[in-house]
């Protein structure tokens, strides 16, 4: 048996696996939306009738948007470098994954949504790769590309296209972190300005939640790395974290995560590996906690609950799920509908402030809506249309 191949045994073994049963033959597939029962079927659906409407298309392209599936259709682009927390595994390897997104793209905000797993190059090549495919769809979400360069193709990508460009490891956990801290601070009868906020990882993750929160008025934030405090010790930072030098870290701290965390308010841990309990305990009382990593959060939710008055974590066995679930349906269901060419970020801060209204009275366990509230995605959807006519009668695209 060639190497590599599976025997019999282990195969046997998958199939008795429910996990694997759930995924066998894929999670996606696609259907007609207009009958094909004869020739006059046919002779409208392909050819001679689809050459009018092609025609049509070609003399003024807008019409595309109501004669192709294009407007409510977003490619899910990944090319396995940064999957989950199992990291570089290629696009075969990814591929579950972005099955998976599809289903919930379609099953909480009627978006169609394409699996596209490429291979990896170099930050050109995969612009240039999406740029082609581009016509195709009315959205682009980013999913598992690796930092850095991850922000580099975003940012290009938004500046060539005007279809909307999102990387949801970086803005969709951004827009949940946000929506969740708003109401733990209304369960702390706080100001969300107010608090003292550390993060613990400056890759896609953490530099979003980041901006998004200096964007929303907190100015005391400290961001870490695996080296420690950005601050104005570090030299030689180039990039998104010389950005975070500059925009963050009022105080000017440096050091490790451990002087960070003396009496800060929050944690928000996008990082993974393990915070001891030492150093949660030297944060402010009542503090909050937000540890993220999957399936091992930083804090685990039985110590973080001794120290802290509202717990937050990414798994779905703990009070307070952050999940992105809770917002890229919405956010492409709301750009998609109002032809939005971009997701600006005061559509993310609607988005945040839609998801957090959505718990009317906050407590401690409740701080976000459950990702089957099916009043989410319609919620987040209007929000950004409405900011994207705002931003559109002020001069924005």
């Amino acid at each position: 048996m060639p190497s590599g191949e599976p025997s019999n045994a282990e195969t046997a073994d998958l199939s008795d696996d429910p996990i694997f049963r759930a995924h066998e033959g894929g999670k996606v597939a696609i259907f007609a939306t207009k009958p094909l029962l004869d020739r006059d079927d046919l002779a409208l659906l392909y050819t001679p009738g689809v050459a009018k409407v092609s025609e049509a298309i070609a003399k003024d392209s807008t019409l595309a948007a109501r004669y192709t599936a294009r407007a409510n259709t977003v490619a899910i682009i990944s090319d396995g470098t940064a999957v989950l927390g199992l990291g570089n595994i290629g696009p075969l390897a990814a591929m579950p994954v972005m099955e998976g997104k599809a289903v919930l793209f379609k099953q909480f905000g009627g978006v169609d949504a394409i699996p596209l797993c490429i291979e990896s190059g170099s930050v050109e090549e995969i612009v240039d790769t999406i740029i082609r495919l581009a016509p195709s769809f009315g959205g682009i979400n980013l999913e598992d590309i690796s930092a850095p360069r991850c922000f580099e193709i975003e940012e290009r990508l938004n500046r060539r296209l005007d279809i909307p460009v999102f990387h949801d490891d970086q803005h969709g956990t951004a827009i949940v972190v946000l929506a969740g801290l708003l109401n733990a601070a209304r369960v702390l009868g706080r100001e969300v300005t107010h608090m003292r906020v550390v993060i613990s990882g400056a890759g896609a993750a953490g530099v979003a939640v980041a901006k998004l929160l200096l964007a929303v008025g907190i100015d005391d934030l400290v961001v870490c790395d695996s080296q420690g405090i950005l601050g104005p010790g570090r030299v030689g930072l180039g990039g998104h974290k010389a950005r975070l030098v500059a925009t963050s870290n009022p105080r000017g701290l440096d050091g490790p995560l451990a002087d960070a965390l003396v009496g800060a308010d929050v944690f928000i841990g996008v990082s993974g590996g393990t915070v001891p309990e030492e150093q949660v305990a030297s944060m402010s009382p009542e503090a909050t906690i937000f540890a993220l990593a999957n399936p091992t959060p930083e804090v685990h939710p039985e110590i973080a609950a001794r120290h802290a008055a509202v717990v937050a974590t990414g798994r779905s066995d703990y009070p307070n799920q952050i999940n992105n679930v809770l917002a890229f349906p919405g956010i492409f269901r709301g750009a998609l509908d109002c032809g939005a060419g971009e997701i600006t970020e005061a559509m993310k801060l609607a988005a945040a402030r839609a998801i957090a209204s959505l718990v009317s009275d906050p407590t401690a366990a409740m701080i976000v809506p459950s990702v089957f509230d099916d009043r989410v995605a319609p919620a987040v959807a209007a929000a950004v249309a409405a900011t994207h006519q705002e931003d559109s009668r002020l001069g924005g695209r």
